[in-house]
C-alpha cells in the first residue's frame, strides 16, 4: 500500500484540536490522538472527530498488566478509531491480551477490529542511551527483537523509526506494518527527537505510516504543510 500521513493533534487544549481537524479532516490523512488529549479532552476529540468521520489513530502508548491493558483497549475501541498502539517492552500476553480485546470489543460494536501496533523503541531514546535502560545492543537489534514478540502477539505492526524499517520488513515482509514517528521535513527543527528522518526518506525506506506533529500543527498554515508533505510522500512513493 501507498505510505499514509499521520497528523498529530498534540496541542494542549480542545478547541485547538478541532480547529485543526476542521483544516485537516478533508484531507487523506489520519488523525492521531495523543496523551495530551487523552488526557485532558478525551470523550470532546473522540466526538469531533467522529462527528467528521476523521480516521484516528490512538497514540495511547498502553504498558501495564495484561488484564488492564485488555481493558482500555477495549474503551477505545470507536467506529473511526483504526489504529490503537501499545508498548511492546509490556510482553508477549499483554500486547495479545492488547490485540484479542481489540477484536472481541469490535465484533460487539459490529466494526472493523483496529489495528494494533506495538511501541518498539522512542524516537527520542538515541544509541547511547540503551545501556542506561538496560537494553542490549543497538535500535535496531532492539527494534527486530520487540518486534519479533510483537508479530507472535498478532499485533499489525509496530512503531519504530524510519531508519529500522528496512530491516524489519526484511525480517519479517511487507505485510508486517510499520509505523515511523519522529519525521521531520528538511529544515525543520528537531525538537526532543533523536533518530529522525524526512518524509522521503521514511517512504523510501518503506514505511507504511509515517507521522508528523509540529512541522505541521504549528505552521502559520497548516492545510499547505500537510499539502506538502503528502506530494514529498507521492513524489517518492
Amino acid at each position: 500500500m501507498a505510505a499514509q500521513l499521520i497528523v498529530a493533534l498534540d496541542v494542549p487544549n480542545a478547541q485547538d484540536a478541532e480547529r485543526l481537524v476542521d483544516q485537516l479532516y478533508e484531507l487523506d490523512v489520519i488523525l492521531k490522538i495523543g496523551l495530551e488529549a487523552l488526557c485532558a479532552y478525551p470523550e470532546r476529540i473522540f466526538s469531533y472527530c467522529e462527528a467528521r468521520d476523521a480516521r484516528t489513530f490512538v497514540d495511547a502508548k498502553l504498558h501495564d498488566i495484561p488484564r488492564t491493558v485488555g481493558a482500555a483497549v477495549a474503551a477505545l475501541v470507536r467506529p473511526t478509531v483504526q489504529m490503537i498502539n501499545v508498548h511492546a517492552l509490556g510482553g508477549l500476553e499483554m500486547m495479545r491480551a492488547a490485540v484479542e480485546a481489540a477484536s472481541e470489543r469490535a465484533a460487539e460494536l459490529e466494526i472493523p477490529a483496529p489495528h494494533i501496533f506495538a511501541v518498539t523503541l522512542l524516537t527520542s531514546i538515541a544509541a547511547e542511551d540503551l545501556n542506561e535502560l538496560g537494553l542490549q545492543g543497538g535500535p535496531g537489534e532492539n527494534a527486530i527483537r520487540l518486534a519479533a514478540l510483537a508479530r507472535d502477539a498478532g499485533c499489525a505492526g509496530v512503531v519504530c523509526s524510519a531508519h529500522e524499517v528496512r530491516d524489519l520488513k526484511r525480517f519479517f515482509g511487507d505485510d508486517f506494518l510499520t509505523l515511523t514517528p519522529g519525521i521531520r521535513p528538511t529544515g525543520s527543527a528537531h525538537g526532543d527527537q533523536k533518530r529522525v528522518t524526512t518524509p522521503a526518506e521514511a517512504v523510501a525506506a518503506g514505511s507504511d505510516y509515517i507521522v508528523v506533529g509540529r512541522p505541521i500543527v504549528e505552521a502559520s498554515d497548516p492545510v499547505a504543510a500537510a499539502k506538502a508533505i503528502l506530494e514529498e510522500m507521492s513524489v517518492r512513493a
